[in-house]
Protein backbone atom coordinates (compact mmCIF):
# COMPACT_ATOMS: atom_id res chain seq x y z
CA UNK A 1 0.00 0.00 0.00
CA UNK A 2 1.44 3.12 -0.89
CA UNK A 3 1.39 6.08 0.93
CA UNK A 4 -1.86 7.95 -0.52
CA UNK A 5 -3.81 4.76 0.08
CA UNK A 6 -2.57 4.72 3.75
CA UNK A 7 -4.07 8.18 3.92
CA UNK A 8 -7.02 7.07 2.26
CA UNK A 9 -7.73 4.45 4.06
CA UNK A 10 -6.48 5.55 7.78
CA UNK A 11 -9.79 5.58 9.51
CA UNK A 12 -10.04 1.43 8.46
CA UNK A 13 -6.49 0.80 9.71
CA UNK A 14 -6.55 3.00 13.05
CA UNK A 15 -7.58 -0.12 14.99
CA UNK A 16 -4.56 -2.15 13.27
CA UNK A 17 -2.18 0.37 13.97
CA UNK A 18 -3.18 -0.01 17.53
CA UNK A 19 -3.37 -3.57 17.29
CA UNK A 20 -0.27 -4.11 16.09
CA UNK A 21 1.55 -1.40 18.21
CA UNK A 22 -0.53 -0.78 21.32
CA UNK A 23 1.92 1.88 23.03
CA UNK A 24 1.11 3.94 20.42
CA UNK A 25 -1.69 6.55 22.10
CA UNK A 26 -4.74 7.90 20.32
CA UNK A 27 -2.48 11.00 20.04
CA UNK A 28 -0.18 9.52 18.47
CA UNK A 29 -2.69 7.93 16.08
CA UNK A 30 -3.90 11.65 15.50
CA UNK A 31 -1.05 12.83 14.39
CA UNK A 32 0.08 9.98 12.12
CA UNK A 33 -2.75 10.91 10.49
CA UNK A 34 -2.45 8.15 7.71
CA UNK A 35 1.35 9.64 6.72
CA UNK A 36 3.91 6.78 6.10
CA UNK A 37 6.78 8.51 7.74
CA UNK A 38 5.27 9.34 10.94
CA UNK A 39 4.00 5.99 11.73
CA UNK A 40 7.94 4.78 11.13
CA UNK A 41 8.47 7.77 13.55
CA UNK A 42 6.61 6.94 15.74
CA UNK A 43 6.94 3.57 16.16
CA UNK A 44 10.72 4.38 16.55
CA UNK A 45 10.16 6.81 19.06
CA UNK A 46 7.72 4.49 21.26
CA UNK A 47 9.95 1.30 21.01
CA UNK A 48 12.96 2.94 21.17
CA UNK A 49 14.04 1.07 18.03
CA UNK A 50 16.28 2.38 15.34
CA UNK A 51 14.71 3.38 12.29
CA UNK A 52 15.41 0.60 9.74
CA UNK A 53 13.72 -1.64 12.53
CA UNK A 54 10.71 0.49 12.54
CA UNK A 55 10.88 1.10 9.24
CA UNK A 56 11.02 -2.85 8.43
CA UNK A 57 8.03 -3.65 11.17
CA UNK A 58 5.71 -0.88 9.21
CA UNK A 59 6.51 -2.29 5.84
CA UNK A 60 5.95 -5.90 7.07
CA UNK A 61 2.78 -5.08 8.68
CA UNK A 62 1.60 -3.22 5.14
CA UNK A 63 2.48 -6.79 3.34
CA UNK A 64 0.08 -8.22 5.70
CA UNK A 65 -2.60 -5.93 5.16
CA UNK A 66 -2.23 -6.29 1.31
CA UNK A 67 -1.86 -9.82 1.57
CA UNK A 68 -5.07 -9.87 3.41
CA UNK A 69 -6.93 -7.80 1.13
CA UNK A 70 -6.21 -9.77 -1.96
CA UNK A 71 -7.62 -13.19 -0.32
CA UNK A 72 -10.82 -11.06 0.58
CA UNK A 73 -11.21 -10.06 -2.72
CA UNK A 74 -10.57 -12.95 -4.08
CA UNK A 75 -13.60 -14.31 -1.68
CA UNK A 76 -15.25 -11.80 -2.60
CA UNK A 77 -14.91 -12.94 -6.38
CA UNK A 78 -15.56 -16.31 -5.97
CA UNK A 79 -18.84 -15.69 -4.04
CA UNK A 80 -20.25 -13.32 -6.82
CA UNK A 81 -19.26 -15.97 -9.51
CA UNK A 82 -21.26 -18.73 -7.33
CA UNK A 83 -23.71 -16.24 -7.32
CA UNK A 84 -23.79 -15.59 -10.90
CA UNK A 85 -23.62 -19.15 -11.97
CA UNK A 86 -26.98 -20.03 -9.75
CA UNK A 87 -28.83 -17.41 -11.43
CA UNK A 88 -27.55 -18.45 -14.79
CA UNK A 89 -29.06 -22.66 -13.37
CA UNK A 90 -31.99 -21.07 -12.28
CA UNK A 91 -32.95 -19.23 -15.60
CA UNK A 92 -32.38 -22.65 -17.37
CA UNK A 93 -34.62 -24.06 -15.17
CA UNK A 94 -37.42 -21.56 -15.83
CA UNK A 95 -37.22 -22.05 -19.77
Amino acid sequence: MNSDQLKGKWKQLKGSVKERWGKLTDDDIDVIDGKHDQLIGKVQEKYGIAREAAQKQVEEWNATLAHDANIHQSDVEQRREAREADTEAQKRKAS
